[in-house]
C-alpha cells in the first residue's frame, strides 16, 4: 500500500468516526407555567444525563435556557443557539412550514409535552363572550400571534365571527410572559384587564372574586390538545440519533414520575419554575382533567387545518406523522 493511500485511508477513517461521535453537550429551551412541568422535572432530576449514560453516550452536559413566545424561540433555534425546543403548536407550524425548503435546518417534532386547557380569564363584569370585548380592554398572551395561546384566540375568534375575522381579537393582545400577565390583572392598574392564562397561573387569578373566565381552549377544540411540544432540526437528529432516542427516553420517564407522585411534581415546579404559586395553587392545576402529561400528540393538526385556513401557512402536511420524527409514530396521535 502505497503513503498516498495509507494517508487517503486514515483521512477517511478519521471522517468517519467525527461523523459517528456525538454532541457532548444539549442546549435545550423551556418557558412558563405547569405545561412544561416535564421539562422541569428532566432538569431537576437530570434525566436526558442519565439517558444519555445509559445509551453509551457518556456524561453530557445540559443546558437549559428558559424562552417564552414563539418568534424567540424560533429565531433561537436558526441561529444554533438551541438544539431542542418546546413551544407551542402554531409557533412549530410556522417554522415548519418555513423551513420545508432549507435542508438540514428543516424541522420536525420529537413529542409532544403536555396537553391542557387555557383559560380567557378577565376582570371586567361585562364580559361575558367573546363578542363583549371592546376597544379598551386588552388581553395578556405570552407571544401575540405566534403563541399557542394566541392562536388559540384567534380559532375561538374564527368560530365567533368566522374565518375572515379570525383576527378580529389580535389588537386587543398584548404580548406579556404568564408570571407578568397575572401581576398585572390582580393588580388591576394597568391597561391589562384580561389574560389567556396557561396553570398554575389561571387558577391563581380565579381565586379573585372578581376575575372570572370567558371561554377555554376545551370549548374551542371540543376535547383536549397539546398546548407544548419538543422540537428540533434534522440536522441534530440525523447527527444525534442516540441523544433523540435518550430525549425521548428522559421526557416518557418525567411524565411516569409527574403522573405517580403530583405533589413532588408540583414541589418541582414551585422550586423551578419562579412563578410565586403556593403547593396547593399548583395541585388545582394538576388535578384539573384537562392536564395531561403525555408525548402522544393531540389535536395538533386542527392548528395547522386552521392556520392553512387563514393563511398563515401555506400548506398543511396530510398526518401528524409527517411533521414528527418517526420515534412516536407508533403512538396513536392526531
Amino acid at each position: 500500500m502505497t503513503k498516498f493511500r495509507i494517508l487517503t485511508l486514515a483521512a477517511a477513517l478519521l471522517t468517519s468516526s467525527i461523523a459517528l461521535a456525538e454532541t457532548n453537550e444539549v442546549k435545550i429551551s423551556k418557558g412558563f407555567g405547569v405545561p412544561y412541568l416535564p421539562m422541569m422535572v428532566m432538569q431537576d432530576r437530570n434525566l436526558l444525563e442519565k439517558h444519555a449514560k445509559a445509551a453509551g453516550l457518556g456524561d453530557i452536559k445540559v443546558t437549559w435556557a428558559t424562552i417564552d413566545g414563539g418568534n424567540v424561540i424560533n429565531d433561537a433555534m436558526l441561529s444554533g443557539a438551541l438544539d431542542i425546543a418546546t413551544i407551542g403548536p402554531p409557533g412549530f407550524a410556522t417554522l415548519w412550514n418555513k423551513t420545508q425548503n432549507m435542508a438540514q435546518l428543516r424541522i420536525k417534532g420529537i413529542a409532544a409535552v403536555s396537553s391542557g386547557t387555557v383559560y380567557l380569564n378577565t376582570r371586567n363584569p361585562n364580559i361575558k363572550t367573546l363578542r363583549d370585548f371592546g376597544p379598551n380592554d386588552r388581553i395578556a398572551v405570552p407571544g401575540i400571534k405566534t403563541s399557542a395561546v394566541a392562536m388559540i384566540l384567534q380559532m375561538g375568534a374564527e368560530k365567533e365571527f368566522g374565518t375572515e375575522n379570525f383576527a378580529k381579537l389580535d389588537p386587543l393582545t398584548v404580548g406579556l410572559p404568564h408570571p407578568e400577565a397575572v401581576q398585572a390583572l390582580l393588580a388591576g392598574k394597568t391597561e391589562v384587564n384580561s389574560h389567556f392564562a396557561s396553570q398554575p397561573f389561571a387558577a391563581v387569578e380565579l381565586k379573585d372574586k372578581n376575575i372570572h373566565t370567558v371561554i377555554d381552549s376545551t370549548q374551542i377544540f371540543g376535547g383536549p390538545t397539546t398546548v407544548i411540544m419538543a422540537f428540533t432540526t434534522h440536522r441534530f437528529h440525523d447527527a444525534n440519533p442516540k441523544t433523540y432516542r435518550a430525549f425521548v427516553a428522559a421526557l416518557d420517564e418525567a411524565d411516569q414520575i409527574i403522573n405517580a407522585d403530583k405533589r413532588a411534581a408540583a414541589e418541582t415546579f414551585v422550586k423551578l419554575s419562579g412563578a410565586r404559586a403556593k403547593i396547593e395553587d399548583v395541585m388545582v392545576s394538576l388535578d384539573d382533567p384537562g392536564t395531561i402529561f403525555t408525548t402522544t400528540p393531540q389535536g395538533v393538526m386542527q392548528y395547522f387545518k386552521f392556520m392553512q385556513r387563514a393563511k398563515l401557512i401555506n400548506e398543511a402536511p396530510a398526518s401528524w406523522k409527517d411533521v414528527f420524527f418517526e420515534g412516536i409514530h407508533n403512538l396513536p396521535g392526531g
